[in-house]
């Protein structure tokens, strides 16, 4: 009989699985992914909603603050002071609806910032005006006008030139101050081209009359050329004539010693050969 014994092999339960560390393991790491997954979502939106306080909060913030200096301006600045300076042909109130017309038109920070380096053109009978901010409450306007030198009649209008010719403006209504000029022949006006007369240089003539009578603060009702272009000044039913393109300076600078006296008067006063050497006149009545 022999010593040895014999070693019986345990038997393996097929349905039994050898589980390792690894494998022990592993069930946690796939409870603490799906745990993750499940407080990801929660994060995010918790995230979103963070972000949305922030950007509603912040979007608060700039509308009271626009919405406050918006009153802020609107209350202040408003225009309670006009001086128009320079305008003629417009009344004062006509010069602001121009500038101050729409809406924020009675606010200076609008104002200035609308006009800020340029002036306003294209209004007729005007070149430009400039808008100045003297105050929070006061602006000032000056107003550059067109050197009108007369207006002729064509066609039931008024067609106003400059000291060129070149026709400025037409116009139904007469503007005061400005002299229509008669005797002139022409046979059609186009706006922003030269009154076709046989002789332009008299538009240096009449521009000059103009300038001369506006100085000594006189207003001719008519500036007349003959067919030898001697020139006739008309002041009521007062006639001056003033006769050639010579002297014309020195005879108005004597005539506005002369005209009160001749002012409701019929009659002619004959100044063709007067001059500063000569100084003779006569005047004859109707």
């Amino acid at each position: 009989m022999s010593d040895k014994k014999t070693v019986k092999k345990k038997k393996t339960n097929p349905n039994l699985r050898l589980i390792k560390n690894g494998d022990v393991e592993e069930p946690k790491r796939k409870k603490r992914r799906i745990r993750k997954r499940e407080e990801r979502p929660e994060k995010i939106r918790f995230g979103k909603a963070k972000r949305s306080v922030i950007l509603l909060t912040v979007f608060l913030s700039l509308f009271l603050i626009l919405g406050g200096a918006y009153f802020y301006i609107i209350n202040n600045y408003k225009v309670t002071t006009v001086h128009v300076d320079g305008s003629i042909h417009y009344t004062n109130e006509e010069i602001m609806e121009m500038v101050m017309g729409g809406r924020f038109g009675d606010n200076s920070l609008f104002l200035s910032l609308k006009y800020r380096d340029k002036g306003i053109e294209g209004v007729p009978f005007i070149e430009t005006m400039d808008v100045a901010i003297e105050a929070k409450d006061t602006i000032r306007i000056t107003v550059y006008e067109k050197a009108l030198a007369g207006y002729v009649r064509y066609l039931g209008r008024y067609v106003y030139f400059d000291k060129d010719g070149i026709v400025v403006e037409t116009s139904m209504e007469e503007t005061a101050g400005i002299p229509q000029v008669t005797g002139l022949s022409f046979d059609h006006v186009i706006l922003h081209e030269p009154l076709p007369v046989d002789k332009p240089e008299l538009f240096d003539e009449i521009l000059n009359i103009t300038q001369q009578l506006a100085k000594y603060s006189l207003t001719a009702d008519r500036i007349y050329f003959d067919s030898t272009y001697e020139v006739t000044l008309y002041f009521g039913e007062a006639k001056i004539a003033l006769g050639k393109n010579e002297d014309i300076d020195e005879k108005i600078m004597k005539l506005q010693y002369i005209l009160p006296d001749l002012l409701g008067k019929s009659g002619t006063l004959d100044m063709r050969e007067y001059s500063e050497d000569t100084k003779t006149y006569s005047f004859e009545q109707d």
